[in-house]
Formats: C-alpha cells, sequence, structure tokens
C-alpha cells in the first residue's frame, strides 16, 4: 500500500536516511548541502516526494544508501520504527553481499565480512565504538576475541544497519572486513507521537526433543514497545524503547571433540600408529593408507543433549533538545542484559589407539570408514557426563552529543559516551560446570564414519545387555569461574566546512581509551578411576534414555547397531552426593564441587588510542560527473598489559622421567607496546548517466590484535623434561593487522526501487599474527640436570640416558643434604624422593612461543546485486552472490602447523516479497559455501572445515488496520543441520542438528 506524504525540500533519492545518523564524526553532512549533486539535480530536490512503507520502502531505503554514500555501503533499514525487518541482527546482516555469520546456541552471533573473520569487524552504535565481553567456549576458560555478539541486540529499537566496506579517514579504524554501524531511533527524526507495542509468541520446535530433566517452556513470551515524542514545536524530543524476550530451546551434537591424532602412512615410529606390514595386526586392516598417504585415528566419540534456556532485556532512553535550527543536544543510555541457562547430557567412548579392524578411504588423505578397538575383558568406560553452563552479560552505554551549524559554511559536533560490558558466571556453581560419570562395562568398539551421523556400537563386557544404573559412578568433574569485562570510554570531536558550490573539508580528533579484563578459575578433580564405588550412588538418580531419539533429522540414526543407551541425571543431586564419597585414593571432598573464589588466570589490557582526520571532498566534471573524496587517518595506539601468572620458584625432580616446576602464589607481570599509523584513503566515483555509477576506492585500514595476544606475563608448563620445559608468553609489542584496500563497482539504477551492480574488491594484509619460539630460561630456575650430584651419577658409573640409575643414585649418596629428600624404597626397588635444582646447577631452558607478526596474505573476490521491484504487483525479489578468493589455502596433505586464511567462503542470499494492500509476505534464502572455520583440534594442527549450510525463513503479516497487525515467521522452515569436518569428510569433527522455530506476534501503532 502507498501512502502520499508531501516533504518539502527532501533531496533526491531520500537522502533524508542519512540525517538520522547522530556519530559526531559523521553527522556534520547532516545540515550540509549535497556536494555529490549537480545544480540540476540540487534544484530537482525541492520537488514533493512519494514515500513507500512497508517492505518495498525497506528495500528501496537501503537501495538509496547505496546509492548516495561515499564509498561502498551496503545497509538495512526499518520498515517503520519499532519495525525492524529481522529479529536478530546477525541474522539480518547475513542478507548483505559479502556477509556471513557464526551460529552460536542456534542464531546467529558474530560476523564475517568479505572474507575477513568477526575480530576485525568493528562493531559501532550510533557512530561509537562498542565494547565486547566475550567467554571462553560455553562460559569456560578466557577468550581474547574482539568481536561484537549481536545476540545481545534485540532488533525492535534498531532503525538501520550500515556496512562500510570501504575504508575512510572519517570512520574509526579498527574494521578491515567492514565498519558495521547500528543506528537507533532518535525523536526528532519523527515529527509528533509515535508508540507501538508488540507481543510474540515463539515456539522453538526443538524443546519438543528434549529429555525430561529440561524445564524449558514449549512456548516463550517475546514483548517489545517504543514510545517517541516531540514537544515545544519540535524543540524537544523524548524517545523510550524496551524488549524482554524468553526463548527455550535445544540442539543435539555428534562430535570427535578431542581431535584426529595424524600421520603418514610410512610412519613407523609413533606408538599410536596403525600397524607396518609384519605385525600381526596389519591383516585387520582393509585398505590401510599407503606410504604415501596421511591419516588420522579418533581420540574419541561422543553425542551431547542440550537444553538452552536464555532471558534478554533491552532498553533505550533519548533525550533530545534542538534550541535553534543551528543547535542539537542529544543524551541517551543503553542496557542490554543477556541470561543464558544451558544443561548437557552426553554419551562418549575414549580410544587409546588399540589394535582392532578397520577399513579405509583411498588416499591420499585417507579416514576410517569403519573403526574398532580390541578392549579388555575388564572393561573400559562408557562416558555419561553432564553439565550446567549460566552465564550474565551486562551491556551499559551512556553518551551525549552537540551538533552545532556555526554558519551556513562550518558545523561542528562533538561526542562522548562511556560503555561497558560485563559477562559472569550466574551460578552458585560457576559459569560452566562437567560431571564426568562412567560406567566401566565396554568392550570391543566400533564406530561408523561412512554417514554424516557416526554410529556407534560396544560390547557390553559384565554380562548385561545395556548401560544400567547400577553400574555407574562419578570420576572426573570441573568447576569453572570465568569472568570477562570490557570498557570503552571515548571522546570525539569533528567539523566540517564547506567552501565554493562543491567542496569541502571535514575534519576531527578522537580519544579512546579500551580497558579489557578476562580472567578465570577453576576447580578440577582428575579421578578418572571413579570416586567411590557404584554401590555408594542411589540408582534412582539417574534415568536411561536413549541418544538416537534426539537425532531424528539423520536418516541413519535409527541403525539398529547404535549402542544408544546412556544415563542422565539431576546434576545438583549428583554434585551433592558426589561430594560425600569417598575411598583412600580420593578422600571426600566437599570443595571439589565448587568453583574456587578466586582466579588462576587474569589478563588485564589498556589500549589509549589518539586519532585524527582530514578529508576533502569535491565534485567536477570531466566529461561526467565526478566526485572526490580524499583524506588521511592518524591512529596512535598505546599498550599496556598485564597478567597474573604462576611465578616459578624451584625445579623439582620426582620420578625417573619426570622433572616438574614448582610455583608461588601468581603475580601481576607488565608488558607494554605501542604503534601509530597514516591511513590514507582516496573514493572517486563517476555518474556515467542519470541512473549509472561507476565507483573506485583505495584505502589503508588496521585491525588490533587479540586480546590474548598482547598479554603481558609468561606461562610456564608444569612438567618438563631432561632437555628442558615449554611455556608460553603474550607480545604486546605486536603490530596491527595492515590492510591495502581496492574496490571498484558498477552500478545501474535502472527503475524504481531496481538496481543491479558488479563490484570487485582485493585486501593485501601485512602483519598476520603467528608463533614464533625463543629458547630462554626463566626465574632463574636451576635444574637437577647436568648439576654437581648429576655428575658425580654419572662419574659413578651411571649412561647419561640411564634415568633411574642416576636418580637411584643421587638419592642414595645424598639422602638429607641439600636439594635431596629421601623417601624410602618402593615394590620395584626404585628409590622414591626429591631432587632438587640448586645455584650453581644449570640454568633450566624453556621453548617460548609468543605471538609475532610475521604473515602476509592477500584476498580478493566479487560481489553481485539485484533488486527488482515488479511494476505495481507487490512482488519483489533481492539476490546477490559474493565469491572469495584466496592462495593461503589449507593443505590437507600437510601435517605441520599452517597458516591459513579462516572464514573465506563464497555466499549467496535471496530474498522475494509481496507487499500489497494488507499482506506482506518475505521469503528468504541465505546459503554459504564450505569454509576453513578453523586450524586446531583436540589434537593440535589439524584442519575445522564447516561444510555447505543454507537455511530458509519466512515471514508474513497481515494489517487488519492502520494501527494493528498481525504476523507469522518461521526460521530453518528445512530443518538444516551444521557439519565440521577435518582432513577428510569421514573425520567428523562436530555435528549439530537444530530445528526450525515459529513466531506469531501482534504489533499495535498508536
Amino acid at each position: 500500500m502507498k501512502q502520499v506524504q508531501f516533504v518539502p525540500k527532501k533531496k533526491v533519492l531520500t537522502t533524508a536516511l542519512l540525517l538520522a545518523m547522530t556519530t559526531p564524526v559523521w553527522a556534520q553532512d547532516a545540515n550540509q548541502t549535497n556536494t555529490n549533486l549537480t545544480a540540476d539535480q540540487q534544484d530537482a530536490s525541492t520537488l514533493d516526494t512519494v514515500v513507500v512503507t512497508g517492505i518495498r520502502s525497506s528495500f528501496e531505503a537501503s537501495m538509496n544508501l547505496k546509492r548516495d554514500a561515499q564509498g561502498i555501503v551496503d545497509g538495512i533499514t526499518a520498515e517503520d520504527i519499532g519495525k525492524f525487518p529481522d529479529t536478530n541482527l546477525a541474522e539480518a546482516l547475513q542478507r548483505i553481499s559479502g556477509v556471513s555469520i557464526d551460529r552460536q546456541l542456534g542464531e546467529g552471533s558474530k560476523v564475517t565480512v568479505r572474507g575477513v573473520g568477526p575480530d576485525f569487524n568493528l562493531v559501532l552504535l550510533n557512530g561509537r565504538q562498542m565494547p565486547a565481553a566475550n567467554l571462553g567456549s560455553g562460559g569456560a576458560g578466557v577468550s581474547g576475541s574482539r568481536s561484537f555478539d549481536f545476540a545481545n541486540l534485540a532488533a525492535e529499537a534498531v532503525s538501520g544497519l550500515e556496512v562500510y566496506k570501504t575504508s575512510r579517514a572519517a570512520t574509526p579504524a579498527g574494521g578491515i572486513g567492514a565498519t558495521i554501524n547500528v543506528k537507533t531511533a532518535r525523536p526528532l527524526d519523527h515529527d509528533g507521537m509515535i508508540a507501538t507495542a508488540s507481543i510474540k509468541a515463539m515456539h522453538d520446535t526443538t524443546v519438543d526433543n528434549l529429555p525430561n530433566t529440561f524445564e524449558g517452556k514449549s512456548i516463550t513470551p517475546e514483548f517489545s514497545g517504543i514510545f517517541s515524542d516531540t514537544f515545544a514545536d519540535g524543540k524537544f524530543g523524548v524517545a523510550l524503547s524496551g524488549s524482554y524476550q524468553e526463548r527455550d530451546y535445544g540442539f543435539s551434537q555428534a562430535s570427535v571433540a578431542n581431535g584426529w591424532a595424524k600421520f603418514r602412512g610410512d610412519d613407523t615410529t609413533s606408538w599410536n600408529r596403525l600397524p607396518q606390514p609384519g605385525d600381526p595386526n596389519y591383516d585387520l586392516i582393509t585398505n590401510r593408507p599407503g606410504p604415501n598417504d596421511v591419516y588420522s585415528r579418533p581420540q574419541n566419540t561422543g553425542y551431547t543433549v542440550n537444553g538452552v534456556q536464555r532471558q534478554r532485556t533491552n532498553g533505550q532512553l533519548v533525550l533530545q533538545y534542538a534550541p535553534t535550527e543551528r543547535l542539537k543536544m542529544t543524551a541517551d543510555y543503553t542496557y542490554a542484559e543477556n541470561k543464558i541457562q544451558q544443561q548437557r547430557s552426553e554419551l562418549s567412548v575414549w580410544f587409546n589407539y588399540q589394535p582392532g579392524p578397520s577399513s579405509w578411504t583411498d588416499g591420499p588423505v585417507s579416514a576410517p570408514i569403519s573403526y574398532t578397538e580390541y578392549t579388555s575383558d575388564a572393561g573400559a568406560d562408557v562416558a555419561m557426563g553432564g553439565a550446567q553452563f549460566a552465564t550474565k552479560s551486562e551491556l551499559k552505554s551512556t553518551g551525549f552529543n552537540v551538533e552545532w551549524e556555526v554558519t551556513d559554511a562550518l558545523s561542528l559536533a562533538a561526542d562522548y559516551h562511556n560503555s561497558q560490558q560485563e559477562t559472569k558466571a550466574d551460578s552458585p556453581y560457576g559459569s560452566a560446570n562437567v560431571l564426568a560419570v562412567a560406567a566401566f562395562v565396554r568392550g570391543t568398539t566400533t564406530v561408523d564414519y561412512s554417514r554424516d551421523l557416526p554410529i556407534l556400537h560396544y560390547d557390553v563386557t559384565d554380562g548385561a545387555s545395556q548401560v544400567e544404573p547400577s553400574q555407574a559412578k562419578v570420576t572426573g568433574s570441573v568447576f569453572h569461574n570465568s569472568y570477562t569485562k570490557s570498557e570503552v570510554e571515548q571522546g570525539q570531536l569533528s567539523g566540517k566546512f564547506v567552501f565554493g558550490e562543491n567542496s569541502a573539508l571535514d575534519f576531527g580528533i578522537a580519544r579512546t581509551e579500551v580497558q579489557n579484563r578476562t580472567a578465570y578459575g577453576y576447580m578440577q578433580r582428575d579421578s578418572w578411576g571413579g570416586v567411590g564405588t557404584e554401590d555408594d550412588y542411589s540408582d534412582d538418580i539417574w534415568y536411561a534414555d536413549n541418544m538416537s531419539n534426539y537425532f531424528g533429522s539423520f536418516y541413519n540414526s535409527n541403525d539398529p547397531r547404535w549402542t544408544d543407551r546412556f544415563l542422565i541425571f539431576d546434576f545438583e543431586r549428583l554434585r551433592a552426593q558426589a561430594a560425600t564419597v569417598g575411598d583412600a585414593d580420593n578422600p571426600p571432598c566437599p570443595t571439589c564441587y565448587v568453583p574456587p573464589n578466586t582466579f588462576s588466570r587474569d589478563l588485564r589490557n589498556k589500549e589509549k588510542s589518539t586519532s585524527a582526520y582530514l578529508q576533502y571532498s569535491t565534485t567536477f566534471d570531466w566529461t561526467v560527473p565526478v566526485h572526490l573524496a580524499a583524506g588521511v587517518r592518524y591512529e596512535k595506539t598505546d599498550v599496556t598489559s598485564t597478567a597474573l601468572v604462576p611465578v616459578g620458584t624451584s625445579i623439582r625432580w620426582g620420578s625417573a622421567n619426570e622433572l616438574n616446576v614448582n610455583f608461588a602464589d601468581p603475580s601481576f607481570v607488565e608488558g607494554t607496546g605501542e604503534y601509530d599509523y597514516w591511513l590514507p584513503s582516496l573514493d572517486m566515483s563517476a555518474d556515467l548517466t542519470e541512473n549509472m555509477i561507476l565507483r573506485a576506492s583505495y584505502g589503508h585500514s588496521i585491525g588490533r590484535p587479540s586480546w590474548t595476544d598482547i598479554q603481558g606475563g609468561q606461562t610456564l608448563t608444569q612438567q618438563l623434561g631432561v632437555s628442558g620445559g615449554t611455556g608460553q608468553q603474550g607480545n604486546p609489542a605486536l603490530e596491527p593487522l595492515l590492510s591495502k584496500n581496492f574496490d571498484i563497482s558498477w552500478e545501474w539504477y535502472y527503475g524504481e526501487g531496481s538496481f543491479v551492480s558488479a563490484g570487485y574488491f582485493r585486501k593485501n594484509i601485512d602483519n598476520y599474527v603467528g608463533t614464533t619460539e625463543v629458547n630462554t630460561s626463566a626465574y632463574d630456575l636451576h635444574t637437577p640436570v647436568g648439576g654437581a650430584y648429576w655428575n658425580e651419577a654419572l662419574g659413578a658409573g651411571c649412561a647419561a640416558t640411564d634415568m633411574v640409575c642416576i636418580r637411584n643414585w643421587i638419592l642414595i649418596n645424598h639422602a638429607g643434604d641439600e636439594g635431596v629428600v629421601n623417601r624410602g624404597v618402593n615394590g620395584e626397588g626404585e628409590q622414591q624422593g626429591d631432587i632438587f635444582g640448586l645455584p650453581g646447577d644449570p640454568l633450566a631452558q624453556f621453548r617460548i612461543t609468543t605471538p609475532a607478526n610475521q604473515k602476509s596474505a592477500s584476498l580478493d573476490g566479487w560481489e553481485f546485486n539485484v533488486q527488482h521491484m515488479v511494476e505495481d504487483t507487490g512482488f519483489g525479489i533481492a539476490a546477490n552472490y559474493t565469491i572469495v578468493n584466496s592462495s593461503l589455502t589449507y593443505d590437507n596433505y600437510n601435517l605441520g602447523e599452517q597458516f591459513a586464511l579462516e572464514g573465506l567462503s563464497d555466499s549467496a542470499n535471496v530474498v522475494g516479497f509481496y507487499d500489497k494492500d494488507k499482506w506482506q509476505v518475505r521469503l528468504a534464502y541465505n546459503w554459504r559455501d564450505k569454509f576453513l572455520s578453523g586450524r586446531f583440534d583436540g589434537q593440535g594442527a589439524n584442519p575445522n572445515y564447516t561444510e555447505p549450510y543454507g537455511q530458509l525463513d519466512a515471514n508474513i503479516s497481515y494489517k487488519f488496520t492502520e494501527n494493528l497487525i498481525v504476523s507469522f515467521e518461521g526460521f530453518n522452515l528445512t530443518d538444516e543441520t551444521v557439519r565440521i569436518h577435518g582432513r577428510n569428510k569421514n573425520q567428523l569433527l562436530w555435528l549439530t542438528q537444530g530445528g526450525p522455530r515459529y513466531g506469531m506476534g501482534v504489533r499495535y501503532k498508536f
């Protein structure tokens, strides 16, 4: 339906969209003449226009943003205030060409742009840099990521998303792939009162297929509202928005979580390799990998079923005051809270690389089709652990902005904000807690890896036909307490001076301080043989289930070979019982089942950046109108990093082949670094015809290293060998990634709301972070290896390689001397005791790995867009396709550590819609090709490939009145699954089954 609205002096191509920007860096454009228009076009800007509402208006406004922009910009705009087209911002962004998303817990979370990963895309909220406080996977450990999690922000108050793909002097530094600006509603952008209220009921089909211990609801609510009004003849405005969402859902995973041990076919030395010819077990292997092949053996195979509950609260208050037409002040406060609780039950088996029949795919990169290991009659363990995760994330942002049009030629803007995000445990038992449970009844075990879903089968050794509650007991456990906080304080001054008819100078300075802290502590009990006996645990604490019930998306989930029975338990009840159970080897330990109150790792980073920029823009005729913007940005950053690390005090030789570092209480160690860069940029566009534009851009941009890469301090591994030990340390002096970007695009706006475009981009990126190794001493630690006592033992006849002889001689002949503690002889005749390194003994050498700038890479690609409105039928379509290439791909045949670009993939989107009269219908399909998503698994350097994924979503709404709209939406309608594999498709790493979800809502506009 078209609504006619007369807008005096409205610029051609809905340039009013750009006036909504509140960032001081860009706000100076708001009240200035559009210097990109010819004189005739400037006259035409006084004509009245027709504004179209609905889905079509959103597509047209996004097209006009692209057309009017300096450089290459894409975006998505709200159809109406409080009515953003997607409920998840990351999933909205993936509709834009070149943008792909990472999914976490079943929904979009972080974005990759043109093959550049989430850490190197800068996210702004109304032009302001946002903090990002990310915990490690599942709430455990630490995360060095700078990426912003879009799942924390609701879409209801968002008026638009803008993706700046080319660098500009006026744009804050930090985004190599893109700078993404999230815009929220401002009251003075709209005259009078606007108020909307929405309620929605969501049904996630995955909740219907979860264990009955999960307390989630089948239907969860969402509430949102926005109020905006202007007073005093439009001089004062207030906007208040809020939303609350509950979401309960589940997912199931099959995995080889601990990775694949890799070998060459002719390996004869590794203890866990396949048998070679002549070995009695060689004949058990079918199609054994050849001597020139590479192959991998699984460390484990497991399955989990997960239930998740999430509560998200968002709110924003905006106050604006414009006492004159030349002065506007804005104050705003944004709040976001995201609480997540997750419970997990699992079934898994661990392989020890024992003999057994196996069959293999052809080389040169071979993987098992079927893999079997024999086990002893005593029975190996069937692991059936459970886990609970609970985290809470809070975002708070306070800002103040002033825009002042000093004269017709000069405008100024000032902006200040303080924003912080904190994520921490939201349970008295920590952020991530695991109870490992086992039944020691597993015999010969086979896994079929020939299909997407691996099928596990094992023999039960104790005469039973399946796992029973009476066979289970607690084994290992870990309770995490993780914490992270990021704070950004930023002040920006900017201005614009217009001179002549078509020229302007933009300028600005900024000061930004970012503080990031990430810390964790954990209590781990490695009692893998079991705590107590099976009789110590009540049988009614467990109940049996079948894992095949939770993998219905895979046709082979009903395979009769699958030994899929497992035990689920009440986590809190079992935790309390395990704390009271014990034996001689593992006495009762109540403190083992709660997280520590202190952090064992604590990383703190501070970055202070000063920046300034100048940008000159002009328009001139050179056969056709040409628009030029040339600028330079200066960035200087000082880095201070401190880390809480254990301080080594001595080296203790405690058994024949094992030396250990003794540590004192941890203390903070500091490191510093600094860097500065000049970042030039040049944008040119030519109006080939009235509706056809050719653009070219060149610019430099930087992406800052991860927080863990620049951490201070040095951490040593506790255990070391005769030749020395290992350790790691951060490098606060790392340089940021530097990208030199080139773009060229052609755009043809051939009809109302319709266009086609094609673009080529290339990024030459230096300073990628790799690792280097330094041999050095640490903390003046002396080792007994090669010391005075050691040399005496050699002189007494012990061979230099006979550690038992040397150790026994020292313990016998120097018992009670300095550095020697003799505790007697064990049953095998070996002396028991400790030998310490002493002053005068050699300094122990450690191989310390540290991050270093040592890699360069280039990537390039093509973007194609088409958008077409079918006249007045109400139908339209928008489609795009992106191709990304790089020579730095992963070589599956190379078993060493490699550098390859992660996230590179082709992607495509197709959106079809109908928007006429009272109906709006939108179908959106997003597809992403296979890509390298990681370079390490549980066994070290191994590739992770995420397989192609496509998702179909739909939205239908009906307008009963001008004020009342009822809508229906569906996500992942075709029930797609996500699968990640290693060097060969049969080498499963992660397989995730989610499911469709549906929503029905009512929206009322007052």
